[in-house]
Protein backbone atom coordinates (compact mmCIF):
# COMPACT_ATOMS: atom_id res chain seq x y z
CA UNK A 1 0.00 0.00 0.00
CA UNK A 2 0.88 3.62 -1.30
CA UNK A 3 2.65 5.21 2.11
CA UNK A 4 1.82 9.04 2.66
CA UNK A 5 3.76 10.07 4.89
CA UNK A 6 6.78 11.45 3.26
CA UNK A 7 9.72 12.71 5.87
CA UNK A 8 11.44 15.95 4.29
CA UNK A 9 8.46 16.09 1.49
CA UNK A 10 8.77 20.23 2.07
CA UNK A 11 12.21 20.10 1.98
CA UNK A 12 12.93 18.53 -1.82
CA UNK A 13 13.10 20.41 -5.36
CA UNK A 14 10.24 20.57 -7.37
CA UNK A 15 11.31 17.58 -9.40
CA UNK A 16 11.83 15.15 -6.54
CA UNK A 17 8.11 16.38 -5.29
CA UNK A 18 6.86 15.62 -8.52
CA UNK A 19 8.58 12.35 -8.98
CA UNK A 20 6.86 11.54 -5.44
CA UNK A 21 3.38 12.41 -5.98
CA UNK A 22 3.55 10.55 -9.89
CA UNK A 23 5.09 7.61 -8.80
CA UNK A 24 2.29 7.85 -5.83
CA UNK A 25 -0.97 8.37 -7.99
CA UNK A 26 0.64 6.38 -11.00
CA UNK A 27 0.10 9.68 -12.93
CA UNK A 28 1.06 9.55 -16.81
CA UNK A 29 3.98 11.68 -18.49
CA UNK A 30 1.17 13.54 -20.07
CA UNK A 31 -0.59 14.45 -16.29
CA UNK A 32 2.79 15.26 -15.15
CA UNK A 33 3.31 17.45 -17.76
CA UNK A 34 -0.08 19.37 -17.03
CA UNK A 35 1.22 19.31 -13.20
CA UNK A 36 4.50 21.29 -14.62
CA UNK A 37 2.79 23.49 -16.55
CA UNK A 38 1.59 27.42 -15.16
CA UNK A 39 -1.91 26.81 -13.95
CA UNK A 40 -3.57 23.81 -16.35
CA UNK A 41 -5.00 26.09 -18.83
CA UNK A 42 -4.10 28.97 -21.43
CA UNK A 43 -6.32 31.98 -22.54
CA UNK A 44 -7.76 29.92 -25.51
CA UNK A 45 -9.56 27.62 -22.47
CA UNK A 46 -10.34 30.05 -20.29
CA UNK A 47 -11.90 32.92 -22.90
CA UNK A 48 -14.04 29.56 -22.83
CA UNK A 49 -14.98 29.03 -19.32
CA UNK A 50 -16.04 32.75 -18.48
CA UNK A 51 -17.12 35.78 -20.90
CA UNK A 52 -15.48 39.20 -21.17
CA UNK A 53 -11.99 37.11 -20.51
CA UNK A 54 -8.32 39.34 -20.38
CA UNK A 55 -5.98 36.05 -19.14
CA UNK A 56 -5.93 33.90 -16.58
CA UNK A 57 -4.99 34.01 -12.46
CA UNK A 58 -3.06 31.07 -10.85
CA UNK A 59 -2.60 30.29 -7.64
CA UNK A 60 -0.34 27.95 -5.46
CA UNK A 61 -0.55 24.36 -5.63
CA UNK A 62 0.76 22.09 -3.25
CA UNK A 63 0.32 18.72 -1.65
CA UNK A 64 -0.74 17.88 1.74
CA UNK A 65 1.22 14.58 2.79
CA UNK A 66 0.41 12.01 5.99
CA UNK A 67 -3.44 11.58 5.10
CA UNK A 68 -5.01 7.87 6.47
CA UNK A 69 -8.55 7.83 5.42
CA UNK A 70 -10.75 5.26 6.08
CA UNK A 71 -7.52 2.83 6.52
CA UNK A 72 -6.44 4.28 3.07
CA UNK A 73 -2.97 6.73 2.69
CA UNK A 74 -3.93 9.32 0.21
CA UNK A 75 -1.55 12.58 -0.82
CA UNK A 76 -3.98 15.94 -0.73
CA UNK A 77 -3.63 18.61 -3.40
CA UNK A 78 -4.19 21.82 -2.21
CA UNK A 79 -4.85 25.06 -3.94
CA UNK A 80 -4.60 28.16 -1.82
CA UNK A 81 -2.34 31.20 -1.47
CA UNK A 82 -2.38 30.98 2.48
CA UNK A 83 1.00 30.44 3.85
CA UNK A 84 0.67 27.48 6.81
CA UNK A 85 -2.72 25.62 5.63
CA UNK A 86 -1.28 23.06 3.81
CA UNK A 87 2.06 22.35 6.89
CA UNK A 88 -1.19 22.42 9.40
CA UNK A 89 -3.10 20.43 7.52
CA UNK A 90 0.11 17.58 7.13
CA UNK A 91 0.61 18.08 11.10
CA UNK A 92 -2.74 17.50 11.85
CA UNK A 93 -3.08 14.47 9.59
CA UNK A 94 0.60 13.38 10.50
CA UNK A 95 -0.81 13.28 14.69
CA UNK A 96 -3.86 11.55 13.42
CA UNK A 97 -1.98 8.60 11.96
CA UNK A 98 -1.04 7.67 15.27
CA UNK A 99 -4.41 6.23 16.34
CA UNK A 100 -4.76 4.90 12.74
CA UNK A 101 -6.42 8.42 11.24
CA UNK A 102 -9.55 9.87 9.86
CA UNK A 103 -12.91 7.69 9.87
CA UNK A 104 -14.86 9.38 7.52
CA UNK A 105 -18.05 9.14 5.09
CA UNK A 106 -20.61 11.28 2.81
CA UNK A 107 -24.21 10.71 1.60
CA UNK A 108 -25.48 10.18 -1.23
CA UNK A 109 -25.67 12.76 -3.71
CA UNK A 110 -28.88 14.54 -3.17
CA UNK A 111 -29.43 17.77 -5.16
CA UNK A 112 -33.00 19.58 -4.30
CA UNK A 113 -34.27 22.24 -6.70
CA UNK A 114 -36.95 24.58 -5.85
CA UNK A 115 -39.86 26.38 -7.23
CA UNK A 116 -41.30 29.31 -6.21
CA UNK A 117 -45.36 29.05 -6.73
CA UNK A 118 -47.32 32.60 -6.33
CA UNK A 119 -51.36 32.48 -5.91
CA UNK A 120 -51.45 29.01 -5.31
CA UNK A 121 -55.09 28.08 -5.09
CA UNK A 122 -56.14 25.80 -1.38
CA UNK A 123 -56.17 22.33 -3.12
CA UNK A 124 -52.48 22.68 -4.76
CA UNK A 125 -50.48 20.80 -2.07
CA UNK A 126 -52.79 17.34 -2.77
CA UNK A 127 -52.93 18.41 -6.79
CA UNK A 128 -48.91 18.06 -6.46
CA UNK A 129 -49.07 14.89 -4.63
CA UNK A 130 -51.62 13.14 -6.47
CA UNK A 131 -49.46 13.97 -9.24
CA UNK A 132 -45.73 13.38 -8.28
CA UNK A 133 -44.89 10.49 -10.56
CA UNK A 134 -46.33 12.55 -13.63
CA UNK A 135 -43.68 15.53 -12.43
CA UNK A 136 -41.52 12.69 -11.72
CA UNK A 137 -41.43 11.32 -15.65
CA UNK A 138 -41.01 14.90 -16.98
CA UNK A 139 -38.02 15.70 -14.95
CA UNK A 140 -36.09 12.47 -15.25
CA UNK A 141 -37.01 12.80 -19.27
CA UNK A 142 -34.10 15.61 -18.90
CA UNK A 143 -31.06 12.98 -18.21
CA UNK A 144 -30.83 10.37 -19.99
CA UNK A 145 -27.35 9.76 -18.25
CA UNK A 146 -29.30 9.72 -14.42
CA UNK A 147 -32.14 7.51 -15.65
CA UNK A 148 -29.93 4.34 -17.26
CA UNK A 149 -28.42 4.65 -14.01
CA UNK A 150 -31.19 4.30 -11.28
CA UNK A 151 -30.65 8.17 -10.85
CA UNK A 152 -32.30 11.08 -11.09
CA UNK A 153 -35.48 12.83 -9.75
CA UNK A 154 -36.82 10.87 -6.59
CA UNK A 155 -39.73 12.43 -4.71
CA UNK A 156 -41.83 15.87 -4.51
CA UNK A 157 -42.61 17.89 -1.75
CA UNK A 158 -44.48 21.27 -0.77
CA UNK A 159 -43.48 24.07 1.37
CA UNK A 160 -45.94 26.90 2.38
CA UNK A 161 -44.13 30.00 3.92
CA UNK A 162 -45.71 33.44 4.87
CA UNK A 163 -43.22 35.84 3.14
CA UNK A 164 -43.52 39.99 4.16
CA UNK A 165 -45.84 40.05 1.05
CA UNK A 166 -47.56 37.41 0.11
CA UNK A 167 -48.32 33.54 1.24
CA UNK A 168 -45.94 30.93 -1.25
CA UNK A 169 -46.16 27.49 -2.03
CA UNK A 170 -42.58 25.92 -2.49
CA UNK A 171 -42.41 23.04 -4.48
CA UNK A 172 -39.04 20.85 -4.48
CA UNK A 173 -37.94 18.12 -6.15
CA UNK A 174 -35.12 15.84 -4.77
CA UNK A 175 -32.47 14.49 -7.28
CA UNK A 176 -30.18 12.18 -6.83
CA UNK A 177 -27.37 13.59 -8.96
CA UNK A 178 -24.97 10.15 -9.33
CA UNK A 179 -20.89 11.76 -8.93
CA UNK A 180 -22.00 15.09 -10.45
CA UNK A 181 -22.82 18.22 -8.34
CA UNK A 182 -25.79 18.53 -10.47
CA UNK A 183 -26.26 22.63 -10.26
CA UNK A 184 -27.26 22.14 -13.63
CA UNK A 185 -29.34 19.24 -13.94
CA UNK A 186 -31.45 20.30 -11.07
CA UNK A 187 -32.30 23.64 -12.76
CA UNK A 188 -33.24 22.22 -16.19
CA UNK A 189 -35.43 19.70 -14.27
CA UNK A 190 -37.11 22.95 -12.01
CA UNK A 191 -37.74 24.75 -15.33
CA UNK A 192 -39.25 21.48 -16.97
CA UNK A 193 -41.75 20.68 -14.88
CA UNK A 194 -43.09 24.31 -13.80
CA UNK A 195 -45.55 24.41 -16.43
CA UNK A 196 -47.01 21.49 -14.88
CA UNK A 197 -46.90 22.84 -11.39
CA UNK A 198 -48.78 25.95 -12.54
CA UNK A 199 -51.29 23.93 -14.44
CA UNK A 200 -51.39 22.45 -10.93
CA UNK A 201 -51.87 24.87 -8.72
CA UNK A 202 -53.62 27.54 -10.88
CA UNK A 203 -50.65 29.78 -9.75
CA UNK A 204 -47.14 31.75 -11.19
CA UNK A 205 -44.19 29.86 -11.12
CA UNK A 206 -41.44 32.45 -10.54
CA UNK A 207 -38.01 31.05 -9.66
CA UNK A 208 -37.38 27.79 -10.37
CA UNK A 209 -33.30 27.16 -9.04
CA UNK A 210 -31.63 24.71 -7.06
CA UNK A 211 -31.45 24.81 -3.06
CA UNK A 212 -27.20 25.48 -1.95
CA UNK A 213 -28.20 24.26 1.24
CA UNK A 214 -27.07 20.63 0.30
CA UNK A 215 -28.04 19.18 3.95
CA UNK A 216 -28.88 15.85 1.98
CA UNK A 217 -25.42 15.32 1.47
CA UNK A 218 -23.62 15.62 4.22
CA UNK A 219 -19.88 14.65 4.79
CA UNK A 220 -18.46 13.61 8.12
CA UNK A 221 -14.77 13.17 9.45
CA UNK A 222 -13.74 11.88 13.02
CA UNK A 223 -10.27 11.16 14.19
CA UNK A 224 -8.81 10.74 17.81
CA UNK A 225 -5.64 12.37 18.56
CA UNK A 226 -3.02 10.72 21.45
CA UNK A 227 -2.81 12.74 24.18
CA UNK A 228 0.79 12.42 24.26
CA UNK A 229 1.25 12.82 20.52
CA UNK A 230 -0.79 16.19 21.08
CA UNK A 231 1.44 17.30 24.12
CA UNK A 232 0.05 16.08 27.14
CA UNK A 233 -3.40 16.11 29.30
CA UNK A 234 -2.76 20.18 29.85
CA UNK A 235 -2.50 20.90 26.08
CA UNK A 236 -5.56 18.54 25.53
CA UNK A 237 -7.26 20.65 28.42
CA UNK A 238 -6.59 24.19 26.99
CA UNK A 239 -7.77 22.59 23.21
CA UNK A 240 -11.23 22.28 25.20
CA UNK A 241 -11.18 25.17 26.63
CA UNK A 242 -10.29 26.88 23.26
CA UNK A 243 -13.26 24.81 21.13
CA UNK A 244 -15.85 25.95 23.78
CA UNK A 245 -14.60 29.71 23.30
CA UNK A 246 -15.77 28.82 19.58
CA UNK A 247 -18.78 27.10 20.38
CA UNK A 248 -19.95 29.96 22.50
CA UNK A 249 -19.16 32.87 20.62
CA UNK A 250 -20.27 33.86 17.39
CA UNK A 251 -16.83 36.56 17.33
CA UNK A 252 -14.49 33.57 17.60
CA UNK A 253 -16.65 30.58 15.73
CA UNK A 254 -16.36 33.02 12.35
CA UNK A 255 -12.91 32.48 12.89
CA UNK A 256 -12.82 28.93 13.93
CA UNK A 257 -15.03 28.07 11.25
CA UNK A 258 -13.12 29.91 8.53
CA UNK A 259 -9.98 27.27 9.74
CA UNK A 260 -11.83 24.60 8.98
CA UNK A 261 -12.77 25.92 5.36
CA UNK A 262 -9.17 26.65 4.86
CA UNK A 263 -9.17 22.77 4.98
CA UNK A 264 -12.21 22.51 2.70
CA UNK A 265 -12.12 24.90 -0.02
CA UNK A 266 -8.14 24.33 -0.77
CA UNK A 267 -9.02 20.62 -1.61
CA UNK A 268 -12.19 22.13 -3.56
CA UNK A 269 -10.10 24.75 -5.59
CA UNK A 270 -7.52 22.03 -6.80
CA UNK A 271 -10.40 19.77 -7.72
CA UNK A 272 -12.66 22.09 -9.19
CA UNK A 273 -15.39 22.43 -6.95
CA UNK A 274 -18.08 25.26 -6.70
CA UNK A 275 -16.37 26.73 -3.43
CA UNK A 276 -18.86 29.70 -3.08
CA UNK A 277 -21.52 27.00 -2.79
CA UNK A 278 -19.88 24.73 -0.33
CA UNK A 279 -19.05 28.06 1.90
CA UNK A 280 -22.49 29.26 1.66
CA UNK A 281 -23.64 26.20 3.09
CA UNK A 282 -21.13 25.49 5.72
CA UNK A 283 -22.02 28.83 7.06
CA UNK A 284 -25.82 28.09 7.07
CA UNK A 285 -25.13 24.69 8.65
CA UNK A 286 -23.48 26.29 11.35
CA UNK A 287 -26.37 28.51 13.01
CA UNK A 288 -28.79 25.80 12.14
CA UNK A 289 -29.22 25.63 16.08
CA UNK A 290 -30.49 29.59 15.78
CA UNK A 291 -26.96 30.71 16.80
CA UNK A 292 -23.59 30.66 14.38
CA UNK A 293 -21.17 27.78 16.35
CA UNK A 294 -18.08 25.61 15.10
CA UNK A 295 -18.54 22.79 12.51
CA UNK A 296 -16.13 21.01 14.62
CA UNK A 297 -16.71 19.19 17.83
CA UNK A 298 -13.88 17.74 19.89
CA UNK A 299 -14.05 15.95 23.65
CA UNK A 300 -12.30 13.89 25.03
CA UNK A 301 -12.69 9.66 25.26
CA UNK A 302 -11.70 7.43 28.59
CA UNK A 303 -8.41 7.78 28.40
CA UNK A 304 -7.73 11.24 27.42
CA UNK A 305 -6.88 11.56 24.24
CA UNK A 306 -8.43 14.24 22.25
CA UNK A 307 -11.25 13.39 19.76
CA UNK A 308 -11.92 15.60 16.97
CA UNK A 309 -15.38 15.32 14.73
CA UNK A 310 -16.63 17.60 11.60
CA UNK A 311 -19.85 17.43 9.79
CA UNK A 312 -20.84 19.44 6.80
CA UNK A 313 -22.78 19.78 3.84
CA UNK A 314 -20.44 19.05 0.62
CA UNK A 315 -22.08 19.22 -2.76
CA UNK A 316 -19.15 17.91 -4.57
CA UNK A 317 -18.88 16.34 -8.26
CA UNK A 318 -16.10 14.30 -9.98
CA UNK A 319 -17.40 14.44 -13.22
CA UNK A 320 -19.49 17.50 -15.32
CA UNK A 321 -18.48 21.20 -15.10
CA UNK A 322 -14.73 22.06 -14.43
CA UNK A 323 -14.73 19.13 -12.57
CA UNK A 324 -13.59 17.56 -16.24
CA UNK A 325 -13.08 21.31 -18.20
CA UNK A 326 -10.11 21.87 -16.54
CA UNK A 327 -7.37 19.55 -17.03
CA UNK A 328 -4.92 20.47 -13.68
CA UNK A 329 -8.25 19.77 -11.84
CA UNK A 330 -8.45 16.29 -13.62
CA UNK A 331 -4.59 15.21 -12.49
CA UNK A 332 -5.58 16.64 -8.94
CA UNK A 333 -8.88 14.16 -8.41
CA UNK A 334 -6.33 11.44 -10.32
CA UNK A 335 -3.84 12.41 -7.65
CA UNK A 336 -6.40 11.57 -4.91
CA UNK A 337 -7.55 8.44 -6.24
CA UNK A 338 -11.49 9.54 -5.27
CA UNK A 339 -13.32 7.64 -7.62
CA UNK A 340 -16.81 8.95 -6.22
CA UNK A 341 -18.17 12.09 -5.61
CA UNK A 342 -18.09 10.71 -1.76
CA UNK A 343 -15.09 9.43 -2.04
CA UNK A 344 -13.95 13.45 -2.92
CA UNK A 345 -16.36 14.89 -0.08
CA UNK A 346 -14.86 12.96 2.82
CA UNK A 347 -11.29 14.11 1.92
CA UNK A 348 -12.44 17.17 2.33
CA UNK A 349 -13.98 16.62 5.22
CA UNK A 350 -10.51 15.43 6.59
CA UNK A 351 -8.88 17.84 5.62
CA UNK A 352 -10.86 20.33 7.40
CA UNK A 353 -11.05 18.27 10.21
CA UNK A 354 -7.01 18.24 10.31
CA UNK A 355 -6.98 21.92 10.03
CA UNK A 356 -8.59 22.60 12.47
CA UNK A 357 -7.12 20.21 15.27
CA UNK A 358 -3.65 22.16 13.92
CA UNK A 359 -4.72 25.52 14.28
CA UNK A 360 -6.74 25.21 17.96
CA UNK A 361 -3.35 23.42 19.20
CA UNK A 362 -1.01 26.37 18.05
CA UNK A 363 -3.48 29.10 19.61
CA UNK A 364 -3.94 27.11 22.81
CA UNK A 365 0.42 26.81 23.26
CA UNK A 366 2.55 28.56 21.15
CA UNK A 367 0.60 31.10 19.40
CA UNK A 368 -0.79 31.38 15.58
CA UNK A 369 1.88 33.68 14.58
CA UNK A 370 4.68 31.51 15.18
CA UNK A 371 4.47 28.93 12.70
CA UNK A 372 2.61 31.34 10.35
CA UNK A 373 5.17 34.17 9.94
CA UNK A 374 8.09 31.63 9.60
CA UNK A 375 6.51 30.36 6.52
CA UNK A 376 5.33 33.80 5.32
CA UNK A 377 8.92 35.04 5.76
CA UNK A 378 9.27 33.33 2.01
CA UNK A 379 6.36 35.80 0.83
CA UNK A 380 8.27 38.85 2.65
CA UNK A 381 11.43 38.06 1.08
CA UNK A 382 10.57 37.75 -2.15
CA UNK A 383 8.52 41.44 -1.70
CA UNK A 384 11.02 42.51 -0.38
CA UNK A 385 13.18 41.51 -3.95
CA UNK A 386 15.42 38.93 -3.07
CA UNK A 387 16.19 36.82 -5.83
CA UNK A 388 14.91 32.97 -5.86
CA UNK A 389 18.49 31.98 -5.02
CA UNK A 390 18.86 34.39 -2.44
CA UNK A 391 15.03 33.44 -0.40
CA UNK A 392 16.11 30.58 1.54
CA UNK A 393 19.09 32.49 2.82
CA UNK A 394 17.20 35.60 3.28
CA UNK A 395 14.65 33.55 5.29
CA UNK A 396 17.06 32.13 8.01
CA UNK A 397 18.49 35.19 8.57
CA UNK A 398 14.90 36.90 8.52
CA UNK A 399 14.21 34.11 11.54
CA UNK A 400 17.66 34.39 13.02
CA UNK A 401 17.35 38.06 13.91
CA UNK A 402 14.03 37.85 14.44
CA UNK A 403 12.92 40.61 11.91
CA UNK A 404 9.69 38.45 10.13
CA UNK A 405 8.70 41.90 8.45
CA UNK A 406 9.10 43.32 4.83
CA UNK A 407 11.12 46.18 6.39
CA UNK A 408 13.08 43.61 8.55
CA UNK A 409 13.50 41.38 5.12
CA UNK A 410 14.67 44.87 3.24
CA UNK A 411 17.22 45.84 5.91
CA UNK A 412 18.74 42.15 5.72
CA UNK A 413 18.56 42.32 2.12
CA UNK A 414 20.49 45.66 1.59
Amino acid sequence: MADSSIPGFYEKSRDERLGIVAGFAGLSDEELGILRGSGGIGFEQADKMIENAIGTFSLPLGVATNFRINGNDCLVPMVIEEPSVIAAASKGAKTARVCGGFAASAEKSYSTGQIQILGADDSSVQKIADSEARILEIANQQSRTLSKTGRGAKKVSCREIQAESCRMLIVEILVDVGDAMGANITNTMCEAVSPLIEELTSGRALLRILSNYSVQRLARASATFAKDAVGGKDVVNDMLLAYEFADADVYRAVTHNKGVMNGVISVANATGQDSRAIEAAANAYAVRSGRYRSLTKWKKDKHGNLVGELELPLSVGIVGGIANVHPLARVCTRILGASSAQDLACVMAAAGLAQNYSAIRALATEGIQKGHMRLHARNLAAAAGAKPDEIDGLVKKMIQHKKISLDGARELLG
